[in-house]
C-alpha cells in the first residue's frame, strides 16, 4: 500500500518576504524585475531561479484563488467583488508581459538543455506553448473576460423561487423534483425554468460578449477560431477535435440506447403514461426520496467516515481541510451556484465549495470534490508550482474515480440496505445519463466558436438540434420548447471556463476503467490511483493514464466496452 501524509505544510519562503501580501502591482513588480535581471551561470543556479519563480507563482495564484473563493461565497458583498476585479484589472495585466519575459529567459538559457529532460519535458513544452500564444494586445481582453465571466455567478446567485410559501435557491428547490406529488413536481419544474427565463436575455447578451472577445483573442494569436486556440492553450497535445467528434458519435451509438432503457424502466416504475422531465428524479409511490444528510456539517462527517474506510489517507485530507476551515457546503441565497475544489498553490490544502441541499446528488458532488482534494494533497510535494497544475483530463479521473470507489462504503450515509442499493443504482445511472449531456455541451461549444458571429436565433436553433440529437426518446418534452431553448444557460462552464467539458467525458471513461480495476483488486487500484495523482503534470497525459493502469482511449469501441460493463454492474 502506498503511504502518504495529509500533514501538509506551507513551505518556508526563500525569495519573497515571509510577511509579503499582494496589495498592489507596485509592491509586486520588484520581484519580477529581480527574476528578469538575475544572472544564471550554471544548471544549479537555473534550478534555484526556477524555484524562485515557482514561489512567486504560488503566492500570486493563491491570492487570486482566495479572492475568487470569497467572492463566490457572498456575491452580494461589493467589496469582495471589487477585490476580485482589482486583481484581474490592476495586477494580472502587468504580470503577463513579465511572465512572457521569464518564459523566454528560461527557453533561451544555455543551461536549460542540462535539465532532466524527462522530468521537465511537459513543463518546457508548456512554456514554449505560452511563448507562441503570447500577444500584448490580448492582455486587456483577458482582463475584461475575467471580470465578465464572473457576472454569470452574480446573476445566477440571485435566482430563487417560492414553494409552499417559502423561498428557495434553485439548487434547494430541486429536491421537490423527487416528490411523489406529480403536480408539485411539475409546478416546481416550471417555476425553476421560468425563473431562469427571466434572465435569459441578460445571459444571452453576456454570452455573446464573451464569444466575441474570445474570438478576438484567437484572431490576435493567429488562429481561425477560439476553439482551435483553446486546444493549444489548454495543452491538448494528445487529442484533437476529430477525437471529440468520435466521442460524440460513440455516445450516440453506445450510451443513448442505455439511456432509453433507464428511462423506460423509470416510466414503468412510476406507472405514468408518458415520462416528463419533472419525473426523472422521482421515486415510485411508497418509496421515500433518499435523504443522506441534513446539513453540510453532517455531510462532511459522513464523508470523512466513508473515506476513512476506503483508505485512511483520504479521510486525513478532509480532516486537515476541516481544521483549516476550508469548506463551504450549504446552499444559501447570495452564494454563487455550482461546486469546486480550489487548489491553493502555496499552502497546499485546497478549499471545497458547493451548494448542498440534502440530496443524493450532493453526496456525489462531495465525494467528487473530495477526489480533487486528494489530488491536490498528493501533488503538493512536487518541486515546482507548474508541476502541480495537472491536466484537467487527469484531474477529473481523480474526482470521478472517487465517486465510484467510495460506493462500497456509502453505508456511512445510508443505514438502510435498500437505500444503499438505490443510492448505488442512482450513481451508476448517473455515470450513463451524464454522458449525452457532456456530448451535447461539447458539440454545442464546437459550433459556437466555429461560428462566432452567429445571431441569438441561430444559436438557439443549433442548440435545439444538438440537444435533440442526444435526447432520450423515452422522455416527452412536448410543450416545453421555451425551457429547452434556454437549457444551455444553466451550464456555468459555457460562461466561466469555455471549452472545458469534454474532459468530463474522457475522464468518466478513465474513472470506469479505474473502477474495473478496483472491483478486481482494491488495494492495487488505489495504489495505481495515488501513484498517478502524485505525478501532477510531470508526465504527458497518455503516460499519466498508463501509470494509473488505463488506456488513453475514448473511441466508440472503448466507450461501448465500458458502458456495457457499467450496465452489467447496474443490473
Amino acid at each position: 500500500m502506498i503511504q502518504a501524509s495529509a500533514d501538509i505544510k506551507k513551505p518556508a519562503r526563500k525569495f519573497l518576504p515571509v510577511n509579503f501580501e499582494l496589495t498592489t502591482w507596485e509592491a509586486l513588480e520588484p520581484y519580477f524585475q529581480a527574476l528578469e535581471r538575475k544572472p544564471i551561470h550554471s544548471k544549479t543556479e537555473l534550478e534555484q531561479w526556477l524555484q524562485d519563480c515557482s514561489e512567486l507563482e504560488a503566492v500570486i495564484s493563491e491570492d487570486a484563488c482566495w479572492r475568487q473563493v470569497r467572492m463566490t461565497r457572498d456575491t452580494e458583498d461589493k467589496a469582495l467583488t471589487e477585490a476580485f476585479t482589482f486583481f484581474y484589472t490592476a495586477i494580472q495585466p502587468h504580470i503577463q508581459p513579465y511572465a512572457d519575459k521569464l518564459n523566454r529567459k528560461l527557453i533561451n538559457c544555455p543551461y536549460t538543455k542540462e535539465l532532466d529532460q524527462e522530468k521537465y519535458f511537459t513543463y518546457l513544452r508548456s512554456v514554449k506553448k505560452s511563448i507562441d500564444l503570447f500577444r500584448e494586445e490580448n492582455i486587456p481582453l483577458f482582463a475584461e473576460l475575467s471580470v465578465l465571466q464572473q457576472q454569470y455567478g452574480a446573476i445566477s446567485a440571485k435566482m430563487t423561487i417560492e414553494v409552499e410559501g417559502k423561498e428557495f435557491t434553485l439548487q434547494q428547490a430541486t429536491r421537490f423534483l423527487e416528490s411523489h406529488d406529480r403536480t408539485l413536481r411539475e409546478s416546481v419544474y416550471r417555476k425553476i425554468n421560468g425563473r431562469r427565463l427571466q434572465d435569459r436575455d441578460a445571459l444571452n447578451d453576456l454570452f455573446t460578449q464573451l464569444v466575441q472577445k474570445r474570438h478576438q483573442v484567437a484572431l490576435n494569436a493567429g488562429f481561425a477560431n477560439y476553439r482551435d486556440y483553446v486546444f493549444v492553450e489548454k495543452g491538448r497535445f494528445d487529442y484533437n477535435k476529430e477525437d471529440c467528434f468520435n466521442f460524440h458519435e460513440g455516445v450516440k451509438q453506445a450510451v443513448l440506447p442505455l439511456l432509453n432503457i433507464i428511462n423506460k424502466k423509470k416510466k414503468e416504475a412510476l406507472a405514468v403514461d408518458v415520462l416528463k422531465p419533472w419525473d426523472t428524479e422521482a421515486e415510485p409511490d411508497g418509496v421515500l426520496p433518499l435523504r443522506p444528510f441534513d446539513d453540510g456539517k453532517e455531510l462532511l462527517e459522513k464523508t470523512i467516515a466513508c473515506f476513512s474506510r476506503l483508505r485512511p489517507f483520504f479521510a486525513d485530507c478532509l480532516r486537515k481541510m476541516d481544521e483549516l476551515r476550508h469548506f463551504d457546503l450549504d446552499s444559501r441565497k447570495g452564494k454563487a451556484p455550482g461546486g469546486y475544489n480550489m487548489p491553493l498553490a502555496e499552502s497546499g490544502a485546497p478549499f471545497i465549495f458547493m451548494n448542498a441541499a440534502g440530496q443524493m446528488h450532493d453526496v456525489t458532488t462531495m465525494v467528487h470534490e473530495g477526489g480533487h482534494a486528494v489530488h491536490s494533497f498528493l501533488a503538493h510535494p512536487l518541486e515546482l508550482t507548474a508541476f502541480k497544475e495537472y491536466p484537467t483530463e487527469m484531474a477529473e479521473v481523480a474526482s470521478m474515480s472517487m465517486e465510484l470507489f467510495s460506493m462500497d462504503y456509502w453505508d456511512s450515509y445510508f443505514s438502510d440496505p435498500e437505500d444503499l442499493k438505490r443510492a448505488k443504482a442512482h450513481q451508476l445511472e448517473r455515470v450513463i445519463t451524464i454522458m449525452p449531456w457532456i456530448a451535447t455541451i461539447d458539440k454545442f461549444q464546437h459550433w459556437v466558436y466555429e461560428n462566432p458571429h452567429h445571431s441569438i436565433e441561430e444559436r438557439t436553433k443549433r442548440w435545439m438540434e444538438i440537444l435533440q440529437e442526444f435526447s432520450s426518446e423515452e422522455i416527452d418534452n412536448s410543450g416545453l420548447d421555451a425551457f429547452r431553448e434556454n437549457a444551455w444557460q444553466r451550464q456555468l462552464h459555457l460562461f466561466e471556463v469555455p471549452l472545458y467539458y469534454i474532459e468530463y467525458g474522457i475522464a468518466q471513461l478513465g474513472a470506469i476503467g479505474m473502477w474495473k480495476q478496483f472491483k478486481e483488486n482494491k488495494e492495487k487500484a488505489l495504489d495505481n490511483y495515488m501513484k498517478a495523482l502524485s505525478l501532477g503534470s510531470i508526465k504527458p497525459l497518455p503516460a499519466l493514464y498508463a501509470s494509473a493502469g488505463l488506456p488513453f482511449d475514448f473511441s466508440p469501441a472503448y466507450i461501448k466496452e465500458l458502458m456495457d460493463f457499467v450496465h452489467t454492474e447496474m443490473r
